[in-house]
């Protein structure tokens, strides 16, 4: 096909095949959707079967979502400059080389390196789905096909616990990986066969050095975390890790702020709107993260459902998220962003802290209650945050803005698992009672409360099973009560320092033609 040179150009005759290749950006991103999910259900069943510690489960979801973060900015580069299809094609290779790897895996540490494969895809999927949409549609039908690839994307999140479900109810835990092979190829096939080639001439250099620092940075924070509450804080190797990530991060910022075309501009955090949106956006980004690593294990090994029965009574929350998602532009309209904002925190802090009362004996029903609730409440604040941190951009700077905030919400997702998981771990590991266990078994014990229900059922100890019980719930309870607390002070920061809306003047939505080449569905608050 003949290459454009301007992916913007609006003078593009229609494509009779254009909507073809739109349902087959739409099935990569449908894809990328449930993929964010899919995990988590399998996650204690993965751990079962591979002896998986929690710290190592935290590294199967992050290796995925570090990797995902630390490359989406420089993949966007790359494809400006060597053509987005082309790019596009590679991520799709990429994604399912990971994902077969992944499926054929025999161990933790095989898992864990398919999952960074599958985060180098993905970060080239993300950026390069939505800006070969210019190069298909006019505009007049370009606002439609963004809010289509968003669905998809949106769409994702929900399914991907009920598909991980059912697969693991049928068939080995790799399925979960295997259900990508045929996504990806018909991506691929879609690509060579109906996408017209697109670049950018005048895009900037990918530079490698920041992207190295970036990587390096975030890989060695999230490790520190991660290791820290097997080692202790004050475990030397795990404050030289986190003194290695700062100097690694502080690098970058110094780095970037003297590049001429930087790949990562801070300077547009001087954007008063668009920091304090970010922000918030970024923290729903922690909490959903850590939620949804933290809740299948309550459901599965506490609650007692299969992978299945875990994957549906997820939906309340993400039945809320979509509903409060669609309803909040709406509601900005009549509110204004700084109020839904700050509402919409003030909901997840309830939801949060509600959460925290949960006991061993509460069952399904009160957690359904307060997931519906969480839902709501990060509908209602990161669409309208991720509008607003736009909106405060003038026209020129949304491309760069987009990409820096869809990177800060990777970056917030990988430091929410990580974080929050070792709370849980720590918690988990201070609660549960070990008392008459050999040393190897208790250590193995204290790893998840997976590996404590396998040992108490081999040993037929009831009163560790009990323990195993409480102790999980007990750090689930402790992780609730941080994110409540988190999202309430975020609540007073956004009702103290978002720029209230302007009159005659709506922020600009997240689907817009402005916004639209390099962002993310504002709905999706998973990903990656």
């Amino acid at each position: 096909m003949a290459t454009l040179t301007n992916a913007n150009s609006d003078a593009v005759e229609p494509d009779p095949r254009r909507w073809w290749a739109l349902g087959a950006l739409v099935a990569s991103m449908l894809t990328l959707g449930f993929d964010t999910t899919i995990l988590n259900v399998a996650l204690p069943t993965m751990a079962e079967q591979l002896g998986a510690s929690t710290g190592r489960q935290q590294w199967m979801a992050d290796a995925y979502v570090v990797v995902f973060a630390a490359l989406m900015l420089p993949a966007g580069l790359l494809g400006d400059r060597f053509g987005r299809r082309r790019m596009l094609i590679t991520g799709l290779g990429i994604f399912f080389a990971g994902s077969l790897v992944g499926a054929l895996a025999g161990n933790v540490d095989a898992v864990i390196a398919a999952r960074a494969v599958m985060g180098v895809g993905a970060a080239l999927i993300t950026p390069l789905a939505l800006s070969v949409l210019p190069s298909l549609f006019a505009p007049g039908e370009r606002t439609k096909a963004v809010g289509i690839v968003s669905a998809g994307s949106t769409l994702g999140l929900p399914l991907g616990p009920i598909i991980g479900g059912w697969l693991l109810n049928h068939f080995w835990w790799g399925s979960v990986f295997l259900i990508n092979l045929p996504m990806a190829a018909l991506g691929i096939a879609a690509c060579v066969f109906l996408l017209p080639e697109t670049r950018d001439p005048a895009s900037p250099r990918v530079d490698l050095v920041s992207a190295a620092l970036t990587a390096a940075g975030l890989g060695a924070l999230v490790y520190a975390i991660i290791e820290a509450p097997t080692r202790g804080w004050g475990d030397p190797l795990v404050l030289a890790v986190i003194a290695a990530a700062a100097v690694l991060i502080t690098t970058l910022v110094l780095r970037e702020r003297r590049v001429q075309r930087p790949m990562l501009d801070m300077t547009l955090l001087a954007h008063r709107g668009f920091l304090f949106n970010t922000l918030a956006a970024t923290l729903v980004m922690f909490v959903l993260s850590g939620l949804l690593f933290v809740l299948p294990p309550y459901l599965q090994v506490v609650l007692g459902h299969d992978a299945l029965g875990t994957g549906v009574r997820l939906l309340p929350m993400m039945g809320g998220l979509m509903i409060a998602a669609r309803a909040a532009q709406p509601v900005v309209a009549r509110f204004g962003s700084r109020g839904v904002v700050s509402a919409g925190l003030v909901v997840l802090a309830f939801a949060a802290l509600l959460g925290s009362r949960t006991t061993v004996d509460s069952g399904y029903g009160f957690t359904a209650l307060w997931l519906s609730v969480v839902g709501f409440g990060f509908g209602f604040s990161v669409v309208p945050a991720m509008s607003g941190a736009l909106g405060a951009l003038p026209a020129d700077r949304a491309g760069s803005g987009s990409g820096l905030l869809m990177t800060l919400r990777q970056v917030g997702g990988a430091v929410g698992i990580a974080l929050l998981g070792s709370l849980l771990a720590s918690a988990f590991r201070d609660r549960l009672d070990v008392t008459g266990l050999p040393a190897g078994a208790a250590d193995t014990a204290e790893g998840s409360v997976v590996a404590a229900q396998v040992i108490a059922e081999k040993a037929h100890a009831a009163g560790l099973a009990a323990s195993a019980n409480d102790a999980y719930v007990h750090g689930m309870d402790v992780v609730m009560l941080v994110c409540g607390i988190a999202a309430l002070v975020s609540a007073l920061l956004a009702a103290a320092f978002l720029p209230g809306a302007r009159p005659g003047r709506p922020a600009r939505a997240a689907g817009s033609e402005d916004s639209a080449p390099g962002m993310v569905d504002a709905k999706a608050d998973a990903r990656q």
